[in-house]
């Protein structure tokens, strides 16, 4: 039970974070999976590093 809502979480947090990036450089699908793939931890770096889409 507990594994399940970590990743309730985990994914939920991988949505905000898309949201996020979604008018940076990625946009929300690379920003969303790459905080699947590593962790949103990662995922928060990652746009908070990002530049803006020109």
């Amino acid at each position: 039970m507990h594994y399940l809502m970590l990743g309730l979480i985990w994914f939920t947090l991988a949505v905000l974070l898309g949201a996020l990036g979604r008018h940076r450089t990625m946009g929300f699908w690379g920003y969303f999976f790459a905080s699947l793939v590593l962790t949103p931890i990662m995922g928060l770096l990652l746009v908070l590093v990002s530049g803006k889409r020109s």
